[in-house]
């Protein structure tokens, strides 16, 4: 079987998802054009060597919609060889596009192949495309709650306490504050400039470097009212333990509302020689979990011990883990069941100081784990994502 090679990883800078936004004036195929454009030039790509783009967005309509991959490789001018497909799986998006990629190339069917995803939540917001889980008698049926509600219950069940989320969110801001000042992110972010070519955004905006536990205990509890408006009874059928949930989630212990793009280029040892690339690492095992989904966020863990088990790999082998901060307790229990110390885990902090672009963070997440196992010098890493409906996804890779 062909080994699956990361040769580059790319994205843009997080912009506010919200009008004012750095990114906000930027259609979603042009933050895709922005890194393919960039793609090409930095390997002078032949981009008829690249078979697929596989694109995952959260919203998969209006303007990100109708196959927005295919609609960007052919408005970026790349090879009509080249064709494009738009994934969906909620936050676990863009990871599953590069693990797409990646068990095409394995298998042998292609050899060179573009994974990663768009999300211009300033433009279109959340919930866009509607939803089948909104049906209120589908909602009822399946036990659904909302998902940050569905936080709140991890840090119930797992006696995390507001402190406890806050003194995460805290170190997470400034671990992306140093992460910016000192330049990690600097080869693999790609400003985004306008028609003139000026750049309009080039730093994830969201960061705020004077972030403490002291201030961020003034903010108040972002869902609260789910919990007093009939989600707090709801989930009591799943859970008839908790009397109530403590919410403890605000917008500054949770992932932030962003724009944003990323691009993983993948392939094979033939497919890199052809196109002149060098691997800097390779994918040794991927997974997907389904776990109970009214709870919904606690699928990181399991997914993890399934893709270490198909690498034959502990925890102990793993020298840094990129998770996605969806929410401060997805961590904390992360960290708690995995026993994964603070200083092996988003070590340039995560979504809850730079944000959390939904179709497109677990391709950005993927790079930044490949850029900080290089600038360290260490061997193995893994990206895993929690997602809607009880989803986990992982994604083991080693550098080369």
């Amino acid at each position: 079987m062909a080994e699956a090679y990361i040769f580059d990883a790319i994205r843009t800078p997080r912009g506010k998802g919200k009008p004012g936004g750095g990114l906000y004036e930027v259609k979603p195929i042009d933050l895709v054009v922005n890194l393919l454009d960039a793609m090409k030039e930095r390997h002078n790509l032949d981009t008829s060597l690249v078979e697929d783009l596989i694109l995952a967005t959260g919203e998969p309509v209006f303007e990100q919609g109708q196959n927005i991959a295919k609609t960007a490789l052919v408005y970026a001018d790349w090879s009509d060889v080249t064709t494009g497909a738009q994934l969906h799986r909620y936050c676990a998006g863009a990871l599953d596009a590069v693990n797409n990629a990646a068990a095409k190339v394995k298998a042998g069917f292609e050899d060179l192949v573009l994974a990663g995803g768009v999300e211009s939540m300033s433009r279109l917001g959340i919930g866009a495309g509607g939803a089948a889980a909104g049906d209120p008698w589908v909602a009822m049926e399946s036990y659904g709650i909302s998902q940050g509600l569905g936080a709140d219950l991890i840090a119930e069940l797992d006696g995390f306490t507001r402190e406890d989320c806050d003194k995460y969110a805290a170190m997470s801001q400034q671990r992306a504050a140093q992460a910016w000042e000192k330049g990690y992110f600097k080869d693999s972010i790609i400003p985004v400039t306008d028609s003139n070519g000026v750049v309009i955004c080039d730093k994830d905006e969201l960061v705020r470097p004077g972030t403490t536990v002291e201030k961020l205990s003034g903010l108040n509890p972002s869902f609260q009212m789910f919990n007093d408006f009939g989600h707090g009874e709801f989930l009591k059928f799943k859970y008839p333990e908790v009397e109530n949930v403590n919410c403890v989630h605000t917008p500054g212990n949770s992932s932030g509302i962003v724009d944003g793009a990323s691009l993983v280029l993948i392939g094979n040892e033939e497919g890199g020689k052809k196109a002149g690339l060098k691997p800097r690492a390779k994918i040794l095992s991927t997974a997907l979990t389904g776990t109970e989904p009214t709870i919904m966020l606690t699928g990181p863990a399991p997914a993890t011990e399934k893709a270490l088990a198909k690498a034959g790999l502990s925890v102990d082998d793993i020298d840094l883990f990129e998770l996605n901060e969806a929410f401060a307790a997805v961590v904390l229990r992360y960290q708690k069941i995995l026993g994964i110390p603070d200083e092996k885990i988003n070590v340039n902090g995560g979504a809850i100081a730079m944000g959390h672009p939904i179709g497109a963070t677990g391709a950005m997440i993927l790079g930044t784990l490949v850029d900080e196992l290089e600038r360290r010098g260490l061997k193995r890493g893994v990206a895993t994502l929690c997602a809607g409906g009880g989803i986990g996804i992982a994604t083991v890779i080693e550098l080369v």
